[in-house]
């Protein structure tokens, strides 16, 4: 059995260091407007390809460019730019679901990977974009009995793409869902003429709605005010038959999260990964990687489609259920390398010793440490407090503008 490729999310030069530190096997990530992030992360320009793909060469790490929204006539030149820029730049695919998007890069002999916007739900489907994608992400909608049946038949009747490799099956294992059929919705579209297929979603099913009849104004009853946002997909609890259904690419979902998101559940999905292939999956361990993965952002845990269910399950409250929360604290100033001590400016609130914090940084990535011993003018003190400059040991190599917070209960 062949190892498993865990696919991160990257929204930031925090969470592209955060995704490499947690052994994540690729990346993927938008550049300008044409993804379907471009509301929501703060996506790269043209430029940082060059930075991106030397980083990611560095640590044997694959890039996917993200190219995956509708394209009108007046784009057509700034698509053609970037997967000229991404094909210069070594980028290894693009994924795509337009048309000229596909064509294009194909012409230029640019690999193409099969976004979820395309609907991939049975094998003419997957032996049509055979014709130009070596990798398809399949329809979330559809059940590991479905799924094993594709890989199934690409194995027997050796559908290869354009690599003359078999077609390889991705599947999202972990974040966001979306309650329109893989997030083919039109809320935003009607309520602000901003398009989610264009990457401009307002997130509008994650508010809270009263449902009344338009006839006779009777409110309607229902389980929550939160009908139309699902909880985010998790599945570490039964990846076992996941990885067992022939697919060989997970996706962790999440360019929009933040750093310790990515390291945190990106870690959590290689050690399941490998503990399946090593023989050595257990209830104990996935106990354990559950109530780590419940400590960043998530909007409470369901299976999604996979295990046969028919229709969502839904969360039921605003914003995050994460167990921890982060809270700025300040900032690095210096780090004395042969010493192993960072100097942190105290710009709110106060750190003492004992107290769990995140480091973060563009080049950093997301480190997570506790606070030992805390000196103030080379004295130890109980703590340091806003407008002091104090200093703690750090083994990991830090940087001058690095951000501290103070990892505390969530409220």
């Amino acid at each position: 059995m062949q190892k498993i490729e865990i696919t991160a999310p990257v929204g930031s030069w925090e969470s592209l260091k955060a995704a490499i530190e947690a052994k994540a096997d690729s990346v993927y990530f938008g550049v300008g407007t044409l993804n379907m992030r471009a509301r929501s992360s703060v996506n790269f320009t043209l430029r940082d390809l060059v930075k991106i793909t030397r980083i990611c060469r560095t640590h044997n790490t694959k890039t996917y460019l993200t190219l995956n929204t509708i394209i009108y006539d007046g784009e057509l030149k700034e698509m053609k730019r970037m997967i000229d820029s991404a094909k210069k730049n070594g980028v290894t695919a693009i994924i795509a679901s337009d048309h000229a998007v596909i064509q294009y890069a194909r012409s230029v002999e640019m690999p193409v990977h099969m976004s979820t916007q395309t609907n991939i739900t049975n094998l003419e489907a997957v032996k049509f974009w055979a014709n130009v994608a070596d990798v398809m992400v399949t329809a979330r909608e559809l059940s590991l009995e479905q799924v094993g049946a594709l890989t199934r038949a690409i194995k027997r009747q050796k559908i290869s793409g354009p690599g003359g490799k078999p077609v390889q099956i991705e599947v999202f294992a972990h974040g966001a869902l979306c309650m329109a059929v893989s997030g083919k919705c039109y809320l935003s579209l009607d309520h602000y003429n901003k398009s989610a297929n264009r990457g401009a979603c307002y997130q509008l099913c994650r508010r809270p709605y009263q449902v009344k009849d338009g006839d006779t104004g009777i409110e309607l009853e229902i389980d929550n005010e939160y009908i139309m946002s699902p909880k985010d997909l998790c599945t570490i609890g039964f990846l076992d038959k996941i990885v067992n259904s022939g697919v060989s690419v997970l996706k962790i979902e999440g360019r929009g999260r933040s750093p310790e998101y990515v390291k945190t559940v990106v870690t959590c999905y290689r050690e399941a990964a490998d503990a399946v292939m090593a023989g050595n999956f257990t209830s104990d361990k996935v106990e354990e990687w559950t109530e780590r993965l419940k400590t960043v952002y998530n909007r409470g845990f369901w299976d999604g489609y996979y295990l046969g269910r028919k229709t969502g399950e839904w969360t039921d409250q605003n914003g995050s259920a994460a167990t921890q929360s982060k809270e700025y604290v300040g900032k690095i100033t210096n780090y004395f390398t042969k010493l192993k001590v960072a100097e942190i400016k105290i710009e709110t609130g106060n750190l003492k010793p004992g107290d769990q914090v995140y480091i973060q940084g563009p080049t950093t990535g997301s480190v997570e440490m506790t606070i030992p011993e805390i000196r103030v003018s080379l004295e130890p003190v109980k703590q340091a407090v806003k407008g002091e400059f104090c200093s703690v040991t750090v083994d990991t190599f830090l940087r001058r503008a690095d951000k501290v917070y103070k990892i505390i209960p969530a409220k």
